[in-house]
């Protein structure tokens, strides 16, 4: 019998951990509202972890906490095996950068300046830049490709511009953790895949934790080595996001309203009641836009035996062709936009 191999794995050790961690606001002098609790978490050197939820479950809330800003409810947060609590604010700024929603746009301070402040807890308060903060500020305008407009003032920026310029000042503040909340929330498709696609680099190539406070959760499925995934009954759940998909934490967190996460796609879809069935044969690109399509439409994807409508699709040199049939009448659709004129013009089984 072949002899089952053990490997042993190293344990490394986390930049931030959290124990027993409740979060809340204060709403007197003797009431907290928790809003979530027992809480343990880790972010360890080369990761990006991206914090999801539906809104309110008190994402910012916790982002604050575990950057030292707001108080803990009950628990601890260490950083680097230090309790947070025991940490001076120039020793904190040594250790996070936060990068918050709102863009500095301050009216004549130019890109490199601001960039250049993030070497305030190194320069001390008369700000006297040596020749190793200059060293570091190149090194931040060059991984987050900022350089091209450097000289400029913030106010000339676009969102995505400014983003990456408040990103740049994180990394001059040189420390093993940056915070980042809602990078992407004002920026456009191309723009938020980019930012993201840059984060995982930095993450990759730095060594340092990256946590982000993100709305979009097709993109932290691509990206995210860790996925904080808060519910609205004020628990979490943590881990890769590939398992977070397969042990239904996703469809937990966000299921309502007829509005249904697909595991097989990592996507949503939304059923509304009274639908018609259709089965959808072929694979591929049109295929796979077709099935896309019919969704949007109002139809049920369904099983070739159960479903009173088949549609094939074949692609031929790159055109495809839709073939239709119902009870033995066939229909062949040479456009998408026919195919679902078509289908909306028959009446349900």
């Amino acid at each position: 019998m072949e002899q089952l191999k053990t490997i042993a794995i190293a344990q490394q050790k986390p930049l931030l951990q959290t124990s027993g961690l409740s979060i809340g606001y204060k709403l007197g002098r003797n009431n907290v509202k928790e809003i979530a609790r027992e809480l343990h978490l880790e972010m360890f050197a080369g990761e990006v972890i991206c914090l999801l939820g539906p809104n309110g479950c008190g994402k910012s809330t916790l982002l604050r906490t575990v950057a030292g800003l707001q108080e803990t409810v009950i628990g601890t947060v260490e950083i680097e095996g230090v309790d947070l609590g025991r940490l001076k604010p120039a020793q904190l700024a040594k250790k996070i950068s936060m990068v918050l929603t709102d863009s500095v746009r301050s009216g004549d301070l130019d890109v490199y300046s601001l960039i250049a402040l993030g070497r305030y807890p190194h320069s001390g308060w008369l700000g006297r830049l040596t020749a190793e903060d200059k060293s570091v500020i190149d090194q931040a305008i060059l991984s987050t490709e900022t350089g091209a407009f450097a000289d400029r003032k913030l106010a000339t920026l676009s969102d995505g511009e400014c983003q990456k310029v408040m990103l740049a000042r994180a990394i001059a503040q040189d420390t093993p953790i940056i915070i980042l909340d809602e990078p992407t929330a004002h920026l456009d498709l191309p723009s938020r895949i980019q930012l993201m696609r840059l984060l995982h680099r930095l993450a990759n190539d730095t060594k340092k934790a990256i946590l982000i406070s993100t709305h979009e959760l097709d993109l932290a499925l691509q990206v995210a080595d860790q996925i904080w995934l808060m519910q609205p009954d004020g628990h979490m759940a943590t881990g890769l996001p590939e398992e977070l998909v397969m042990n239904g934490s996703f469809a937990k967190a966000f299921n309502k309203d007829g509005i249904i996460f697909d595991p097989a796609t990592g996507s949503f879809t939304m059923h509304v009641s009274g639908l018609k069935s259709i089965a959808v044969n072929g694979e591929g690109t049109a295929a796979f836009w077709t099935r896309k399509a019919l969704l949007r439409k109002g139809f049920t994807i369904s099983a070739a035996q159960i479903a009173p409508l088949t549609v094939t699709v074949l692609e031929n040199a790159g055109q495809p062709t839709w073939t239709l049939e119902r009870e033995r009448e066939i229909t062949v659709c040479t456009s998408l936009r026919d195919l679902l004129i078509t289908v909306n013009l028959i009446k349900p089984v």
